[in-house]
């Protein structure tokens, strides 16, 4: 294990996490709110910090494996704890462990608030709880290795291996910093796409910089108690309300595919299977959905807008809302519910359990019967026209014994709450699949904060374990880990 280099990465986190602080320090400052101090006292002090931990760039740039793995965790939790602060120490959340809670919620871009006053909250600290939604979609540690040269030495792929989503990151990245920069590129593109678009609509610039923040993080985090449903008697407000979906949508596609398009590559981006299959349960599951509840709407129209919007927040797992779900039929609450363990694309913001692994899973399901029935027969699983790995097939059939089995035992410790099975089931599934919200006590118009301390940190468990695809963050807690070379 490679410390030094742990610490080198980890001052380098609080570093950037420490400017970023100054933008909710300017909306505060421009504001009149007092509370902007928080965050030039605390950004600075983190600045320092983090200074000290890079002014001297480690001898040995070594970085296997488990030392991209629990860099790239240990970064999350530091983000999340120095995050925090700034909720806790000017008392608008006057608990550490919510204020914890919050943070973590905002960086793995979940969503899950115990917050039941969003709008008493003053902007600064409103704008700090929707960027970190933006900072933590793409991932701080592709942030870095877009900004700095040489992080971690020539092994910064098993930092981009620790952080990305999906099965595996492909080694045909000689030039990774590059493609780090292009991942960023697009994702401020589209964020800024989005934002003009929803000043078009009447938002103000504040309303829009945080609404595109939560979307393009896929996280969720709205500035007003109601959500998205806030614009509904709005005279635009279907207008903004697509465009919001519409952007949940995009951004729960994988991003390779956007650079495919970019050089021109249209028939690599247009051939992804997993980009089909998605856009296939998010239409599909929108016309199901739209049929059951239009009974309670009244119009197809109303109801199939309803029905799009929900459905993109969940399978992009954003969990922005229009209307309480919990009214709806339990037919579609189920579909909803098996939506949200589905996730978004590998390589996106997004999160679950990613259809690039439901659908390799899928496949190894029809091989085996296939070979139960014809033995002899020679068979292959292949995405894309491409032959899946067995390294690849064993990793999705672990990952998902690990996420079952996580699910069951955060689901049990949960229950100790005492709180109805659809409550304790959903809001693990809504937190370990970084969605937000569940049902019953967690559905789109309620929120965690009647949950006691230990569930909220059960819930800052599944969130940070589900965000980092599971094996980075149980990997600390391995002794074997932090065993020297």
């Amino acid at each position: 294990m490679n410390k030094r280099i742990i610490f080198y990465i980890l001052g380098w986190v609080l570093l950037i996490e420490g400017v970023a602080m100054q933008l909710p320090m300017i909306i505060g400052l421009v504001c009149g709110e007092s509370e902007f101090k928080y965050f030039i006292f605390i950004g600075l002090g983190l600045i320092l910090l983090g200074t000290l931990l890079v002014i001297k760039k480690p001898k040995n740039p070594t970085m296997y494996i488990r030392d991209g793995f629990a860099s790239t965790a240990l970064s999350w939790i530091v983000l999340s704890l120095a995050g925090a602060l700034p909720f806790f120490i000017s008392k608008t959340i006057p608990s550490y462990i919510d204020a914890f809670f919050e943070t973590v919620s905002g960086f793995t871009t979940t969503g899950a608030t115990i917050l039941t006053e969003i709008e008493s909250l003053p902007r600064c600290m409103l704008f700090w709880r929707s960027f970190s939604h933006w900072l933590g979609g793409m991932g701080v540690i592709v942030f870095l290795l877009a900004i700095i040269p040489k992080l971690g030495g020539n092994q910064s792929i098993n930092l981009m291996k620790a952080e990305s989503t999906g099965p595996s990151v492909g080694k045909s990245l000689p030039k990774l910093r590059n493609y780090a920069a292009l991942l960023y590129s697009i994702y401020l593109g589209l964020t800024l796409l989005e934002f003009v678009l929803l000043l078009f609509g009447g938002m103000t610039a504040f309303d829009a910089i945080t609404t595109s923040f939560s979307t393009a993080g896929t996280g969720g985090f709205m500035v007003y108690n109601d959500s998205m449903g806030h614009f509904s008697s709005w005279a635009t407000g279907h207008y903004l309300q697509t465009v919001v979906a519409v952007f949940m949508m995009l951004f729960g596609i994988n991003f390779y595919v956007y650079i495919a398009i970019l050089t021109k590559k249209f028939k690599l981006a247009f051939k992804n299977e997993e980009l089909w299959v998605y856009l296939g349960l998010v239409f599909a599951s929108t016309l199901v959905i739209a049929i059951n509840i239009n009974s309670i709407y009244g119009s197809f129209s109303e109801s199939l807008h309803q029905s799009y919007f929900y459905v993109t927040s969940i399978m992009s797992t954003t969990g922005a809302a229009v209307v309480d779900t919990n009214i709806w039929p339990e037919f579609s609450k189920v579909l909803i519910l098996f939506i949200t363990c589905v996730g978004a694309c590998a390589g996106s913001t997004g999160g679950g359990f990613k259809v690039s692994r439901i659908i390799i899973l899928f496949k190894e399901i029809k091989k085996e019967f296939t070979l139960l029935l014809h033995p002899r027969t020679v068979q292959t699983v292949k995405v894309d026209g491409k032959k899946i790995t067995h390294e690849v097939s064993r990793s999705v059939s672990i990952f998902f014994a690990i996420y079952v089995l996580i699910m069951i035992i955060t689901t049990i410790l949960v229950a100790f709450d005492g709180y109805d099975y659809m409550t304790c089931f959903s809001s693990v599934l809504a937190t370990l699949n970084n969605t937000g919200p569940g049902f019953s006590v967690v559905g789109s118009a309620g929120n965690y904060a009647s949950f006691s301390v230990f569930s909220k940190l059960v819930f800052c468990f599944n969130m940070l374990a589900g965000r980092l695809e599971l094996y980075p963050f149980i990997l600390l807690f391995i002794p074997t880990t932090w065993r020297k070379n």
